[in-house]
């Protein structure tokens, strides 16, 4: 038996939560910086989402979080990226723009906005039991505090337990968010503080996976695959025994 099967009657059912910044489906390596610096950006690779959406398969979750995901425009040959991996997973649904594949578990989805960065758009999956936001945060520090104040302020209306995820753009490491969690009552499942970016030889934590206290987190993994420029993060979690009798 999984670990994913082992909840009591009592515990709601494990869930499987990944997180990917795909980059577009754009690979990595020298060749990305041909013929000049970032022209990697202009051109995505079939191959390269192929081995992004089988990956995603062999990990069965049951929630997936994308991240630079290319809706369809000339760098795809117009193939909605979300739409491609929601399809090669059977049954999954997908949500708007650059963010989120979702498991049928979705109850309803909101999209919020921040009011400043170029990266402004927060998708809110709500489960039965757990509400969790997606987000991107802007490349410029000051931005990232206004956005993560934005962010308090969404957990603190949310009555269910609460998961924040996604890239947070964290350059100057994780005392950025300090304040941010501690004010919001999150825990980082990624409790030894592992590097996620660059995925070939991983220096900085950017990507998180943030919960509420009444989450327990049963695994957390960020496999060394490199088909992005960011390793994905993956987290089993169940929602405690007594969240679930309150709500």
């Amino acid at each position: 038996m999984t670990m994913r099967e082992t909840a009591g009657a009592d515990t709601m059912p494990p869930v499987r939560l990944l997180i990917y910044n795909i980059r577009y489906a754009t690979g990595t390596g020298p060749a990305f910086h041909l013929p000049v610096p970032g022209a990697g950006y202009l051109r995505s690779s079939r191959q390269v989402l192929s081995r992004i959406t089988d990956f995603i398969k062999q990990q069965d979750p049951d929630v997936v979080g994308l991240i630079e995901v290319d809706t369809g425009s000339i760098r795809t040959g117009m193939v909605n990226q979300a739409d491609f991996i929601g399809q090669s997973l059977g049954h999954y649904s997908t949500f708007e723009c650059k963010y989120g594949v979702a498991a049928p578990r979705v109850r309803g989805e909101r999209f919020h906005y921040f009011d400043t960065g170029i990266k402004r758009l927060i998708i809110e999956l709500e489960l039965d039991d757990v509400a969790i936001f997606l987000v991107h945060l802007s490349l410029k520090f000051r931005h990232r505090q206004y956005q993560l104040r934005y962010l308090y302020d969404l957990v603190r209306k949310t009555p269910k337990p609460v998961i924040v995820a996604g890239d947070f753009n964290t350059y100057w490491g994780d005392h950025e968010i300090y304040l941010f969690m501690q004010a919001a009552g999150l825990s980082n499942a990624n409790v030894r503080g592992l590097p996620s970016y660059p995925s070939r030889s991983p220096r900085k934590e950017l990507d998180f996976i943030l919960h509420s206290a009444q989450i327990t987190v049963n695994r957390f993994e960020i496999p060394d695959v490199q088909f992005s420029d960011h390793l994905p993060l993956i987290c089993d979690f169940t929602i405690r025994a007594d969240a679930l009798k309150a709500a």
